[in-house]
């Protein structure tokens, strides 16, 4: 297991290189002058040109990438162009949100879709399982936002059971969590199912049928621990998908996000804070990515032998 782990702690390291190099040439290949968009046209050449050396952007690509990288392992995401805070602060207050959210919305879909995918698996080719398949194509077909938007309309406006938008109690924390994890209760409903079905037909579950265990003992002891192997690796994905990719359901539900701080950024052309946002949420992606391979190992032992055979 220990040489396992380097080896994918190795792995890591090229690519949030890569990401760092990524990030860091955002700032020329977008439009515009960073310079002119903190100080405006009008400013004074002194002024530009004081900023451009306070910014390293008055030394060569070589030298800023240095800098930037320095900073980086040190911590500093650099400073806001519009607000004038570290942005290592910003993320700080908003990451906490986005994953309340993203935890929130993988214990749903987790709940549901495994839950849903037995039940199914369990009762094959029936009028609940046709139903179910016919659901769950729906449910990966919506975009998120769409989602959002329906359930806003019917539990808030129409209904008045929840609120529309903001954070605070559980209350709020409700809608934005089901249209985030939509997609993924059906995925994971849909793949439950097909896990499931595949281990039903195994040997060893006839087997235990043959020594008269129950149907539910033989569901959940044998067949659904050996099923949830493949589960796990959707899982670990789509909760770090919700990490980086919870923009559009933070910013219909107006949810005090890293998502809808990286939405703002974008309308206000701040690029030190989108570089930030986007290189944190990359190293949460690729450590996300990372667990979660450690995790299939330690269900499946098969993966690290295969890896060592490698």
């Amino acid at each position: 297991m220990l040489s396992f782990i380097l080896r994918r702690l190795l792995l890591a390291v090229p690519t949030l290189a890569g990401v760092l190099v990524v990030t860091f040439l955002l700032l020329f290949i977008a439009p515009g002058d960073p310079v002119m968009e903190m100080v405006g046209e009008r400013a004074d050449s002194t002024t530009v040109a004081q900023l451009r050396h306070q910014l390293h952007l008055d030394e060569s690509r070589p030298r800023q990438f240095a800098a930037y990288a320095g900073g980086v392992l040190r911590g500093d995401l650099g400073t806001s162009f519009i607000t004038g805070r570290p942005i290592a602060r910003d993320v700080a207050q908003r990451f906490p949100k986005t994953l309340e959210l993203a935890g929130a919305a993988m214990l749903l879909a987790a709940v549901l879709g495994i839950s849903v995918g037995v039940i199914t698996a369990a009762r094959p080719n029936g009028w609940l399982d046709r139903l179910t398949l016919a659901v769950t194509y729906l449910g990966i077909s919506f975009p998120v936002y769409w989602v959002g938007l329906i359930l806003i309309l019917v539990f808030a406006m129409m209904l008045h059971w929840l609120p529309p938008s903001g954070s605070g109690g559980i209350a709020f924390l409700i809608l934005p969590a089901c249209a985030l994890g939509t997609r993924s209760i059906a995925f994971l409903a849909r793949m439950t199912r097909s896990s499931m079905l595949d281990v039903l037909g195994s040997d060893y579950v006839r087997t235990a049928r043959a020594k008269g265990l129950t149907r539910r003992a033989v569901l959940t002891r044998h067949a659904l621990r050996n099923a949830l192997i493949p589960v796990i690796t959707v899982l670990g994905l789509d909760f770090g998908s919700y990490l980086t990719g919870s923009i559009l359901t933070e910013t219909v539900f107006s949810w005090p996000g890293l998502g809808r701080y990286v939405v703002n950024a974008i309308s206000r052309r701040d690029l030190p804070a989108i570089q930030g946002s986007i290189l944190f949420l990359s190293v949460v992606f690729v450590i996300v990515n990372l667990v979660t391979d450690l995790v299939y190992a330690g269900v499946d032992p098969r993966v690290e032998l295969v890896a060592a055979a490698k």
